[in-house]
């Protein structure tokens, strides 16, 4: 969900991204469904891997045993063995070998387990313990992941919010969310200048020239805005959505809709929370969603000020909602599962990798000892065992996410054959 969010914040921090009236109506087609998470599992022969370069990984992988986890006999398997075999999909898919995209779990490692995974003969939302648990443990090796600083780590949330909002714009519903604009371009600098492998630039062509992309000040008084996908009837839901890079939008005509994330402009963050506390609006500290939805509501007349403080804007992608265990894609390419993905920093750990993580459950010593799947990144998730859960979809989900902030432990679960973690 870029996560493909873009940023993992606190609401105290964090970046009001709504947008204002205009724009074009959102005219290519119906929204797509996302293909069924539990269809049967191609695996391709281990031959058909292209032998690209490893990338190099920077943290350190110290073997374990399944008795090294704490907590592993209590562990549940609740969607485990769903999220695994989604997982495969994502893991069976060819390599590119570019250096754009995050580092992801060796393929050619995770044949075999696929292979045995596909073949099993287990149903896709089995929540079979003890085959399950037997199944983790014949095929894969726990490595415990550190970086220079030892392995403990921050442990955060995200969510995806839902919404309520319209496809045409009317009464309550007057701010759109945007699907991304025709002249925006992303120039990848590392295909002419190696040493910026991974970073690109965002902006659009002016009389022959790359310049940066519109702010969100400009889109929004453009004469030629982006297509509109939907329209939402609260700036500060808005907010969130964005900052959570995926949302579910519940429409006037009843339907659910998904607004996935598709782009940027390109422009910095700026934070409302301490654009409201240098106006001395709100105190950093109590600039909580709660908050600042009470203080647009007091203050009509600034909100687009408040909203014009921050230059970014991400557009969207329409996505039918199908499965309610199916949440919005991450940066893996492939839809999180509640409780089952986490985002992680990809130079310590591959996407497409299992982990066991060993924390506590949000604003609590209560033990949270599961297994969880690197399927995400975010721009504020860096660190050996440095990682994001995802809750879920709804209010109860962002109510966990807003307040999660633990410590945490983080073990790789590597096919047994394999050897230590490798990344292509």
């Amino acid at each position: 969900m870029m996560k493909l969010r873009l940023l993992a914040l606190s609401v105290s921090s964090a970046v009001l991204l709504a947008a204002c009236s205009g724009g074009t109506p959102f005219v290519s087609g119906e929204a797509p469904e996302v293909p069924a998470i539990d269809a049967p599992l191609t695996v391709p022969p281990l031959s058909s891997f292209a032998q690209t370069a490893p990338r190099k990984l920077s943290g350190q992988y110290t073997r374990a045993s399944w008795s090294d986890l704490p907590g592993w006999e209590q562990a549940q398997v609740d969607n485990l063995w769903l999220t695994l075999l989604n997982n495969c999909r994502g893991l069976m898919r060819p390599i590119s070998g570019s250096l754009t995209i995050p580092a992801r779990a060796t393929p050619q490692a995770w044949q075999p387990v696929c292979k045995a995974v596909a073949e099993s003969g287990q149903p896709a939302r089995s929540n079979d313990t003890v085959f399950v648990k037997n199944f983790l443990e014949t095929h894969l090796q726990p490595w415990k992941v550190s970086g220079a600083n030892g392995s403990s780590n921050t442990v955060t949330g995200y969510y995806e919010p839902v919404v309520r909002g319209s496809l045409s714009q009317g009464g309550v519903y007057q701010w759109p969310m945007y699907a991304p604009p025709a002249d925006l371009l992303t120039i990848d600098l590392g295909s002419v200048y190696p040493e910026l492998a991974g970073k690109r630039i965002r902006g659009k062509l002016v009389d022959n020239k790359v310049v940066p992309y519109d702010t969100r000040e400009q889109i929004n008084a453009s004469a030629n805005k982006p297509p509109v996908i939907a329209w939402l009837d609260d700036p500060v839901e808005a907010f969130f959505l964005q900052i959570q890079g995926s949302g579910r939008v519940l429409l006037d005509n009843g339907e659910t809709l998904r607004l996935a994330y598709a782009d940027h402009n390109g422009r910095p963050y700026t934070s409302i929370g301490k654009w409201l506390a240098d106006k001395g609006e709100l105190p950093i500290s109590q600039a909580s969603m709660q908050n600042i939805k009470a203080w647009a509501k007091a203050n009509p007349d600034r909100v687009h000020e408040m909203l014009n403080a921050n230059q970014a804007m991400v557009f969207f992608r329409p996505e039918k909602v199908t499965d309610e265990a199916v949440g919005p894609k991450g940066a893996y390419g492939i839809p999180l599962i509640a409780q089952r993905s986490v985002a992680v920093d990809p130079t310590f750990v591959p996407l497409g990798s299992p982990l066991f993580l060993s924390t506590t459950r949000p604003g609590s010593a209560a033990p949270l000892k599961t297994v969880v799947f690197a399927q995400d990144t975010g721009a504020a998730i860096k660190g050996a065992a440095r990682t994001d859960f995802f809750w879920g979809s709804g209010p109860e989900a962002g109510n966990m996410a807003g307040k999660m902030k633990q410590q945490g432990e983080v073990w790789i679960l590597w096919p047994k054959q394999a050897g230590a973690p490798s990344a292509r």
